[in-house]
């Protein structure tokens, strides 16, 4: 098989799958971390030159490697699908812990290139990645609870079982109401930090005690500033605390540094954090808004049509605390359904692959076992299993998703917005998420139609331009 263009792994062998990548990310001893998406391995490694790219790529359910050995520790994603990732993360972190520790060629080789792996790295990049790890662990709750809510939603549109509503709200309402306090603790982790401290400082956002601050004669409301102020006070909490662990005499770290690390952040997100963080989130409200308002269309043919090249590049994650504010600040976010045309742009492409390579077995092959996860929005297995290999039809998949979204930004333009109430899922998994301002069923139109826009353009642009004898040779 050429170019990663093989079928997925056999999920009940995560063992196996584990086993198969752990030499060739350079063993135990080379892997300094072990995470997962819902899609993606994510493993950050000490030396990246024991890492052998073209052999992970050409293991059997390897759907895609994404390298980024110039952040300091180096970092690989390993596209494996959905269900697979799950089942292949806890055996890799479980190998990797029972490996006895020791002064490997990996460490030294490390100590002597950390230097260059330095210079060489983006600073904005990583701390891109970086905040984006902080709500990755925070989706499927989202997700959870994004479905909750749209079925008491739904319910109370048809006027059905109006106790079973508000009970439904406050199962949907209880996350969203402390996702702060989830924020800040995730944040902690991800930067260094106690945790729970982390948590601590960001419950200042949503305690209703902060009605009654009086900060320089301004008013504060509880949740004012919402996760960006959760995240900003996190961050400012970690910092204190690692200052403190360095001045801090060990007899008093016990005392003092939680004392400091709560009251400084505390004050600062009270006095200044929650007005800024609350006006940032406010403008990226009006802006999402706006960019309905006054040119729908042409926001929706940009977002749909480069949203492909950021899955590509994993910095997709980067939006999710965008998403998570606007469903803080809206109750939704019209942007995820905008994005979400880009998946149909792949479908259709791969559909016209398949009916033009009809020689080719191992791309068919592919693509049958990846188009089920394309149509609920997981677009992984499709971009890097067929679209992108092939060069052509990734293209012809991104002019898809450019008139999908094209189109549902036209109609959001029109007065008919659709958004979403939880981010995770796309495609046709978006659909019990939906909102709109005319209802559920009309938002679900406005979106189907979205999506078949999205298939047709996807597979008539990559039928008659994206697959020629270049395409057929490279799918072998």
């Amino acid at each position: 098989m050429k170019h990663g263009l093989m079928p997925p792994a056999d999920d009940s062998k995560p063992a196996a799958t584990a086993a198969a990548l752990l030499p060739l990310l350079g063993g135990a001893a080379n892997l300094a971390s072990v995470a997962h998406c819902m899609t993606r391995l994510r493993v950050e490694v000490r030396e990246s030159a024991l890492v052998r790219g073209a052999e992970l790529r050409a293991v059997p359910g390897v759907l895609g490697l994404v390298e980024d050995a110039a952040s300091t520790p180096a970092a690989y994603q390993i596209v494996l699908g959905p269900g697979v990732v799950a089942r292949v993360a806890p055996e890799l972190e479980r190998m990797r812990e029972a490996a006895p520790a020791a002064g490997t060629l990996a460490e030294r080789g490390a100590a002597l290139r950390a230097g260059q792996r330095a210079r060489n790295a983006t600073p904005g990049k990583l701390l891109l990645r970086r905040v984006a790890q902080v709500f990755v662990p925070l989706i499927p709750a989202l997700i959870g609870c994004g479905i909750v809510a749209g079925l008491a939603g739904l319910l109370a549109n048809l006027r059905w079982a109006p106790s079973l509503v508000t009970a439904l709200g406050a199962i949907s309402g209880g996350f969203m109401s402390l996702i702060a306090v989830f924020v800040g603790y995730a944040t902690a982790k991800e930067f260094g930090g106690t945790p729970v401290l982390g948590g601590a400082v960001a419950a200042v956002v949503v305690h209703p005690g902060v009605a009654r601050v009086d900060a320089f004669g301004l008013e504060l409301s509880p949740g004012q500033g919402g996760v960006l102020g959760a995240l900003a006070a996190a961050l400012l909490a970690v910092s204190v605390e690692k200052g403190c662990r360095r001045v801090v005499p060990e007899a008093l770290d016990a005392l003092v540094t939680p004392f400091l690390t709560v009251l400084l952040p505390g004050l600062v997100t009270l006095y200044g954090l929650m007005y800024a963080a609350g006006a940032v989130s406010t403008a990226i409200g009006r802006l999402a808004d706006g960019l309905l308002d006054g040119g729908g269309a042409l926001a929706g043919l940009a977002l749909g049509g480069l949203f492909l090249p950021l899955v590509m590049l994993g910095l997709h994650q980067a939006l999710i605390p965008i998403h998570t504010t606007l469903i803080a600040e809206q109750g939704h976010t019209v942007l995820l359904p905008l994005l979400a045309m880009a998946g149909a742009g792949q479908v259709g492409a791969a559909l016209a692959v398949y009916l033009r390579l009809a020689r080719a077995t191992s791309i068919r092959r592919t693509i049958r076992s990846a188009l089920p996860a394309g149509v609920l929005g997981i677009g992984e297995p499709l971009i890097y299993g067929v679209s992108l290999p092939l060069g052509r039809p990734f293209v012809t998949a991104c002019a898809g998703g450019a008139a999908g979204g094209a189109f549902v930004g036209l109609m959001g333009q029109l007065g008919d917005t659709v958004g979403a109430t939880a981010i995770g899922p796309s495609g046709w998994a978006l659909f019990p998420l939906l909102h709109g301002g005319h209802g559920p069923l009309r938002a679900a139109a406005v979106y189907g139609a979205g999506l078949l826009v999205g298939y047709v353009v996807g597979f008539v642009a990559t039928y008659l331009f994206g697959v020629n004898e270049e395409t057929a040779a490279r799918a072998g």
